[in-house]
């Protein structure tokens, strides 16, 4: 007997609920990523529809999963866009500086406020014997990873490694194209969540070059997808449930040798979630015919702590080698001055 449309279950899939946001391990992501993906390829020789609806599905994965921070995010995207130019363009050393510090306090300011304050506020507490009142702040879905990405296009376009996409601009149509392009470096929704961080210089290039997958990459992205996957829902969140969280909420109620293994699952938890998750990212890249960096090679291989960091979240370790540790004098010849 026919039912009839469920439209409960439609509204259900398409809506953002708090208590469901969604990710890339979840049924509704995968359903929603064929449908995308099956008009993504129609529009394989149309570049700017193509885009446009890429970017459009990035925007309404993020809204999504973060709800009304999506607004926040889009925020962002236009003010780095806009603070671009000017940073390039400025007449005087001291006015392209100004811009690109204010640049940077805008981005680091988001951040700090919703993944800080509340720490701020407890650490004051605790020293000064105050009972200031904490506040009810949700931290953004993916907020460190596009706050780090557009802070490394202001930064590459201040020290003249990169042309901001608002150059030679002639009218508004090409314009549009240019925040488009850049909205779309920004939010581009495999690897917008948790990386890997992208590079604009990397990145952009590849936006208005025709997808082009060979069979042998789609059987590599499948791999990646896949493999992300188990890491993801099967080891880290399995891991996760069924001993490690239960082992720290109660220590005492287990062996020290239940506590070590504890302790070795943990490791083993995080490094599945985050991988997992970066796997995918890549794999959902490379199909629709974009070349994400890698971003964990086997890390507990390493043998030494440096190689360590080598080889963990090598988009995150490097970019703060880029564009914090040498400017700092990491490299003996800091230029952090030329700021």
């Amino acid at each position: 007997m026919n039912q009839g449309i469920n439209w409960e279950a439609i509204r259900s899939l398409l809506a953002y609920e708090a208590s469901r946001p969604m990710l890339f391990n979840s049924a509704d992501f995968f359903i929603l990523f064929t449908l995308f993906f099956g008009v993504y390829l129609l529009l394989n020789q149309r570049a700017n529809l193509r885009i446009l609806f890429t970017l459009g599905f990035s925007l309404y994965f993020y809204y999504l999963s973060s709800g009304f921070f999506f607004f926040l995010l889009v925020f962002s995207t236009i003010a780095d866009f806009m603070l671009g130019h000017f940073i390039y363009n400025g007449s005087t050393r001291s006015r392209r500086r100004f811009f690109l510090g204010l640049s940077v306090a805008i981005n680091l300011g988001l951040l700090g406020y919703f993944k800080y304050t509340n720490f701020l506020i407890g650490f004051t507490n605790d020293i000064t014997g105050l009972d200031l009142s904490f506040h009810n702040i949700f931290l953004p879905v993916g907020i460190s990873f596009y706050t780090f990405q557009t802070m490394s296009y202001s930064i590459d376009v201040y020290r003249r490694k990169l042309v901001p996409l608002t150059q030679n601009v002639t009218d508004f149509k090409s314009l549009f194209q240019r925040l488009n392009d850049f909205a779309f470096f920004v939010t581009f929704f495999p690897q917008l969540v948790a990386g890997p961080i992208v590079r604009a210089a990397d990145f952009i290039p590849q936006i208005r070059r025709k997808p082009v997958v060979t069979k042998a990459q789609i059987g590599q992205a499948v791999l990646l997808i896949s493999g992300g996957l188990f890491k993801k829902a099967v080891i880290s969140d399995y891991i996760s449930v069924n001993f490690v969280d239960r082992v720290f909420e109660s220590p005492a109620l287990y062996t020290g040798f239940e506590n070590l293994m504890a302790v070795y699952g943990y490791a083993i938890q995080i490094y599945c979630d985050f991988s997992g998750y970066s796997d995918m990212a890549i794999g959902l890249g490379l199909l629709m015919g974009f070349q994400l960096p890698e971003n964990f090679r086997k890390p507990y291989k390493a043998h030494s702590i440096r190689n360590f960091w080598q080889r963990w979240h090598i988009s995150l370790s490097t970019w703060l080698r880029d564009y914090l540790y040498i400017p700092l004098g990491g490299n003996r010849k800091g230029n952090i001055r030329t700021y």
